[in-house]
């Protein structure tokens, strides 16, 4: 049986996902030797957040969106998997699952660039209207 199609959306955003964390960890790594932090001087209980009020900010942006790509997209995970499972994978469901990770792709990139907000919250508009079209589609699915 050959699998859906909407399961390389899933890949590709997981893959992304693995992508912005080793950015994020390259990024961390970076500010905190530039700020003379080693694993033995952190104290007990803290988190890579303190790092949003140093100079070293810049870097935090990539932890920022490694974060994000943990918030909503687990719902597009679970929505294309629904739509998978009900064999839903209707072209336009592909088209939109591949826009969603393509913007989320985008976002990324942005956030953890020039992090210039306007520009982020379109695609975050954009990449959350092809979650919902997504959503939609399941929905139409389940009730006819």
């Amino acid at each position: 049986m050959q699998p859906s199609p909407l399961l390389g959306p899933i890949v590709a955003l997981v893959a992304w996902s693995l992508v912005m964390l080793v950015w994020m960890a390259i990024a961390r790594r970076g500010a905190f030797k530039r700020l003379g932090v080693s694993l033995r001087t952190i104290p007990p209980g803290s988190r890579g957040a303190a790092l949003d009020a140093s100079p070293e900010a810049k870097a935090q942006w990539k932890a920022h969106n490694y974060n994000h790509l943990m918030e909503q997209p687990t719902l597009f995970y679970a929505i294309v998997l629904a739509l998978a499972v009900m064999g839903f994978d209707h072209p336009v469901n592909v088209m939109l699952a591949w826009a969603y990770v393509a913007l989320r792709v985008i976002h990324s990139i942005v956030q953890a660039t020039i992090n210039v907000v306007a520009i982020r919250l379109s695609l975050f508009a954009l990449s959350t209207f092809c979650l919902a079209a997504l959503t939609f589609h399941a929905a139409m699915a389940l009730w006819h």
